[in-house]
């Protein structure tokens, strides 16, 4: 079955998005127009912050509750842009524009999903939300969001997966770690250089390989990405620092990574966050079990969504390909935005627990 009229609202509507520039913190007037949409439409529109939100009119607390969330902010436009990344261009089956593909294509497929499915009856409750400040991990996103909302039972995340499934999703911890020696002068035998103190730190986290490997998400994977150390020639650096990107699966939590570094190096270890866990969903989850039944691909996701602050079993998948996620000229194919509305439709239409 495809859902015409409602895929050509979609990207109608996606058309409409794009105009607006939304960058991370900026949602407002994004977050201004979804809003007055939605009432239009005759639902019941909830907001925080530029958090937009509405339940299925039949809401009933007896029932399970499923969240259909996508967010609603963007990055800033890379240079090399041949297209305006804010007047939305569609040719020849390709919508260009900001926002397009990660994830405006998502945020009017599930929109319109959750048009169709809260028109007929489910053993379920849904929620329609779109988050702000997705793209920074910021604290008034969906962690905000979530505190406003009923028990959630299962969540599908939209970003662009190709409507492949992301069954599980890593997480991501960053660490500033700092080593202190003694300032002196570089041409006498004098001082503790701090850089020398980091080398075999450096190397532990080049070297060192975590026991438990998942086989959706692989190896936890740990790598040194910055380091700052002295001021001048001839002067021993009596501090260096180093900056360490932490990607963890599903078998350990940030916190327990924490501790097996500190148990390893010498350089103090400071954690900015860890709050952005890996995540997985059984298997034998009926939503999972039914896109199978579907021939829908699963798959581990290396980069990082919402889908880390939600404490309870999600799906991450949406139209689009996420490696033209923050690239020039980014586009979502009208044809995929089709699909995903007929698939959202046809895994939750009429599911039973």
């Amino acid at each position: 079955m495809v859902y015409q009229e409602e895929s050509n609202d979609a990207i109608a509507l996606l058309q409409k998005l794009i105009a607006i520039p939304s960058f991370s913190r900026e949602e407002t007037a994004v977050a201004d127009f979804l809003e007055r949409y939605i009432e239009l439409k005759g639902y019941v529109v909830t907001r925080k912050d530029n958090n937009v939100w509405m339940l299925s009119p039949d809401f009933d607390s007896s029932k399970p509750t499923f969240l259909l969330n996508s967010h609603i902010d963007t990055v800033k436009p890379v240079s090399g842009w041949v297209h305006d990344p804010f007047i939305p261009l569609l040719e020849n089956g390709k919508l260009f524009g900001l926002g397009s593909n990660d994830a405006g294509a998502s945020v009017v497929s599930l929109l319109y999903a959750f048009f169709y499915l809260t028109q007929h009856e489910q053993a379920y409750n849904l929620i329609f939300a779109t988050s702000a400040e997705e793209e920074i991990s910021g604290k008034n996103g969906i962690e905000s969001l979530l505190l406003e909302l009923p028990k959630i039972d299962f969540a599908i995340v939209g970003e662009p997966t190709q409507m492949n499934m992301a069954v599980a999703e890593k997480g991501l911890m960053v660490v500033d770690c700092i080593a202190t020696g003694i300032a002196g002068h570089a041409a006498r035998n004098e001082g503790d250089n701090a850089i020398y103190k980091v080398m075999q730190d450096i190397e532990w986290f080049r070297t060192f390989e975590f026991p438990k490997k998942s086989d959706l998400l692989g190896p936890v994977k740990m790598s040194v990405t910055q380091i700052s150390a002295g001021t001048q020639h001839n002067v021993i650096p009596d501090k260096c620092s180093f900056v360490v990107d932490v990607r963890s699966n599903e078998m350990y939590s940030n916190e327990e990574i924490l501790e097996e570094i500190r148990s390893h190096v010498i350089c103090d270890v400071q954690p900015r966050s860890t709050r952005l866990s890996s995540t997985a969903t059984p298997l034998n989850h009926p939503v999972v079990t039914r896109g199978e039944e579907m021939k829908l691909s699963l798959f581990g996701s290396p980069t990082l969504s919402d889908q880390a602050l939600m404490p309870f079993p999600s799906l991450k998948m949406g139209p689009g390909d996420s490696a033209r996620s923050h690239t020039a000229d980014e586009y979502i194919l009208t044809n995929e935005i089709v699909e995903a509305i007929e698939i959202y439709v046809d895994l939750l239409d009429s599911l039973k627990f």
